[in-house]
């Protein structure tokens, strides 16, 4: 394993790091899954545990995956081990059956001790808004919570979890006011709309967790048109038969490279993310020991000729269907 430094921050985090949404088990906004279905929380434990064997130092979860799920189980196997970095978020809560985006000042603050209760912590390590917008940014309330905690010594550091389609206007806020740490960012083989962020805020000392760089397993080939989720699923609705057929088609092109480095589609997708020396740390979602494995398979330099064809693959055929995956 190797270990980067989280932008300007003192923070050293492994290059590949621990996305905890699956993890958080069964959840559902009424009909609408949010989770990725049912788990098993003894698999979840020794998942976790097959992490930290592997040396994986950081670990991502959400107070909204599972409800506080994934934060507790977190908490249960790793508790307030000091070498082991954790990032949550806030900012989403379910009322009845509807998602609500709740930055005020006293959710935040209130947010941040069950979180600390949950995970069985003295303090957050990176803390960070749960796709916030400009609104609620220049509302301020969420800005002045982030600051009291940090003099209150409950969080370390903190940043934004930014939109997955366009993180750019809120990322923009943060730089030109010079405030926060760092960000989370979609970016993979499929959505590459983050690269030139990536590039310009980790010159600016902002650290950098690529999400989502396995695209929910699509990009592993494990799936194909025929695949079918769970109702509870979260992918039940994001991943269609027509959708996935579009993409892997589009991604065909792209075999011949993957063969060329003489690795699983898994490694490269990777291997792809981790090329790009402003990004800290990467987080694909491990629900079992197997998966620890597979994405910790040793990641490959990609030439920069072959990258230059990936950026035509995205620019060319999937730039204009990303969305769909919403």
């Amino acid at each position: 394993m190797n270990y980067k430094k989280f932008g300007n921050t003192d923070l050293i985090v492994s290059e590949i790091g621990f996305g905890s949404w699956a993890i958080g088990g069964l959840a559902m906004a009424g009909n609408i899954p949010i989770g990725w279905g049912n788990s098993d929380d003894s698999l979840s434990k020794k998942t976790l545990t097959k992490a930290l064997e592997k040396g994986i130092t950081f670990f991502d979860t959400a107070d909204f995956y599972g409800f506080g799920h994934s934060e507790t189980l977190i908490g249960e196997v790793i508790g307030n081990n000091k070498e082991i970095i954790i990032a949550t978020k806030v900012g989403h809560r379910l009322e009845g059956n509807k998602i609500v985006l709740d930055y005020s000042y006293d959710h935040i603050l209130n947010s941040c001790e069950a979180s600390l209760k949950r995970l069985k912590r003295d303090w957050i390590d990176y803390y960070q808004l749960h796709s916030a917008k400009i609104e609620h940014l220049k509302n301020g309330e969420c800005i002045d919570a982030m600051q009291t905690l940090s003099e209150q010594g409950k969080i370390r550091y903190w940043g934004i979890s930014l939109s997955t389609f366009n993180p750019y206007p809120e990322a923009e806020f943060f730089i030109h006011n010079k405030i926060g740490h760092g960000f989370q960012v979609a970016f993979n083989l499929i959505n590459q709309r983050a690269k030139s962020l990536i590039e310009k805020s980790s010159e600016l000392g902002y650290g950098i967790i690529a999400r989502m760089p396995l695209q929910f397993g699509l990009l592993t080939g494990k799936f194909n048109e025929k695949s079918v989720f769970e109702d509870n699923d979260h992918r039940s609705f994001r991943l269609t038969p027509d959708l996935i057929s579009e993409l892997l088609n589009s991604l065909k092109s792209l075999e011949p490279i993957i063969e060329k480095y003489k690795v699983n589609k898994t490694t490269f997708a990777l291997s792809f993310i981790n090329n790009f020396s402003g990004i800290s740390t990467i987080i694909p979602g491990m629900r079992n020991p197997e998966q620890i494995e597979q994405n910790l398979s040793s990641l490959v330099k990609i030439d920069q000729e072959d990258l230059e064809f990936i950026y035509k693959v995205f620019e060319n055929n999937l730039n204009g269907i990303v969305e769909k995956m919403n």
